[in-house]
């Protein structure tokens, strides 16, 4: 939900990955029947911090997951490196850090999740994905959602979703495969000079070779995703889960669940299917293009 409300709060939530590399080393001790009291007495650690380790709310030392892989018997090193390397890298600040001013942390994890992932699929019904927005629309969207913020607190709130799209032209972009609601693209937010510009950046967008883009037309009628917008993403370690990102007005909630992500990932094929082939998109667009 691509929305303007990414408010000014305190940054500082637990890093995706660390959260990626708690959840994993959970699964692990759980597979083998171990404690989190016996896990911690390993590192030299209480239960409690065993805890905070686990949903990712302090840092890891690479000794510490290198004796518990040890512990859970991952011995082979393809497997080692992985989540060592993943330990490494959780103690990096990535380059959204710089706009932690206006970074809520519940969202600062989102564009972490969203930097690491291999695949994003998204459904959104009100406004235009974001890593497929313009400038100009954005700066619309972020001044509805943040109409008492200071002209230079947008700009730096824009800059940070255009920044954001820069990993799609990157060598190793994820696919992102997006289905957008055909109220999203009739909505005139920002007026029909800004809305005209988005249309056609989604018709350029339809060209990346990286991306898939569908629209659910009105005639659809009621369908799966009645709860509204939610992304999903998948990432390029295959033993890291599936993550569902919901966004809410002031917050977000992040699944991994086998079936809340089945569920999300249902209704998300039922959407693909209902809605019309990605080789109508350009089409479509163009006459919606010529319509506004």
């Amino acid at each position: 939900m691509e929305v303007g409300v990414e408010t000014a709060q305190p940054a500082g939530g637990p890093t995706v990955l660390r959260r990626l590399l708690g959840a994993q080393l959970r699964r692990l001790r759980e597979r083998q029947g171990i404690t989190r009291e016996e896990a911690g007495y390993a590192i030299r650690a209480s239960g409690s911090k065993m805890s905070r380790l686990e949903l990712g709310r302090v840092g890891f030392k690479e000794r510490d997951v290198a004796d518990l892989l040890t512990l859970y018997g991952v011995t082979d090193d393809t497997d080692r490196d992985t989540l060592l390397g993943l330990a490494q890298d959780a103690n990096s600040p990535g380059w959204w850090h710089r706009y932690g001013d206006v970074l809520p942390g519940w969202f600062e994890t989102y564009v972490g999740l969203e930097e690491a992932a291999a695949l994003v699929r998204t459904y959104e019904v009100q406004f235009i994905p974001g890593l497929l927005q313009t400038e100009e629309y954005a700066r619309a969207v972020i001044s509805l959602g943040n109409s008492a913020s200071p002209p230079e607190e947008i700009e730096q709130r824009v800059s940070l979703r255009t920044t954001r799209q820069k990993l799609l032209t990157r060598g190793d972009a994820p696919r992102l495969w997006a289905v957008v609601d055909e109220a999203a693209l009739r909505r005139p937010i920002g007026g029909r000079d800004v809305m005209r510009g988005q249309i056609q950046r989604l018709i350029e967008a339809t060209k990346l070779p990286g991306v898939i883009l569908q629209v659910l037309p009105f005639r659809v009628g009621g369908h799966t995703a009645e709860a509204g917008a939610f992304t999903i993403l998948r990432f390029p370690e295959s033993d890291l889960p599936d993550v569902v990102y919901v966004e809410q007005l002031t917050s977000a909630l992040y699944l991994d669940r086998r079936d809340d992500v089945d569920a999300y990932m249902e209704a998300m094929e039922r959407l693909c299917v209902v809605s019309a082939p990605p080789d109508n998109t350009a089409e479509i667009l163009s006459r919606i293009l010529q319509e506004t």
